[in-house]
């Protein structure tokens, strides 16, 4: 059974939250501060992790970037009383894997829940390819989710990873948008759109030391990853 670890200070949402989610067939644990959501997580192995984004003595972002910098690729929801596009895009700036407003519907977050969970149960069948791709200067090895440039490796997320696969299968092809949301993310939603935004920028990022290589966008189409 699916573990997940719920961060909420608002003890009675928690609880009914914890409540719900168990009954469900979730185990959940909760956590009523980012302190103490921080201790679960390394503690515990967990498959799935919701945060509330304003908590005392650790927020959400806060503890979702410790979650990503630890290495363990677990998928973060976050739910928050804000619904400003710059709270939002922050969310998937730090790794965000959905993100919910509230007052939510808990059928509408178990459903949310389930989709990301079947996203990333798909993704160690696919990690079993052995890929290796020639971008420019740089390497791209799929199956270990590292991209090298002049013996110097970053590690990407498997969400990069994904991303930059359907690139390197379509170098200087167009790729529409929402054909590369429905493959990665499982469907074309505002808030998919906006992670995968998110992640086509980090890709630029890790490009940048090659000028040969550049990720365009096509208005009203998509994206080209243009090689020389």
């Amino acid at each position: 059974m699916p573990n997940l670890l719920l961060v909420e200070d608002d003890a009675n949402l928690g609880m009914l939250l914890q409540e719900y989610l168990t009954d469900k067939g979730f185990p959940t644990d909760l956590a009523t501060d980012g302190q103490k959501g921080w201790q679960s997580f390394v503690d515990k192995q967990y498959d799935l992790c919701i945060f509330d984004v304003m908590m005392p003595k650790k927020d959400g972002f806060s503890l979702a970037k410790e979650v990503r910098m630890s290495g363990r690729d677990v998928p973060i929801i976050f739910l928050t009383a804000k619904s400003m596009k710059e709270d939002t895009m922050q969310g998937f700036r730090v790794g965000a894997d959905d993100y919910v407003t509230k007052p939510f519907d808990r059928e509408e977050l178990l459903l949310r829940i389930e989709a990301i969970l079947r996203r990333y149960r798909k993704q160690p069948e696919i990690q079993e390819e052995n890929k290796l791709f020639k971008v420019g200067n740089y390497s791209f090895d799929y199956s270990h989710q590292q991209l090298t440039i002049a013996d110097k490796p970053a590690r990407l997320t498997s969400k990069e990873s994904e991303l930059l696969k359907l690139f390197c299968e379509n170098i200087n092809q167009p790729i529409s948008r929402s054909y590369a949301l429905k493959t990665i993310w499982g469907d074309d939603s505002y808030f998919n759109a906006r992670s995968m935004d998110v992640y086509i920028t980090k890709l630029r990022k890790h490009f940048r030391e090659d000028p040969s290589i550049q990720i365009m966008n096509l208005h009203g189409e998509g994206f080209k990853l243009m090689v020389g």
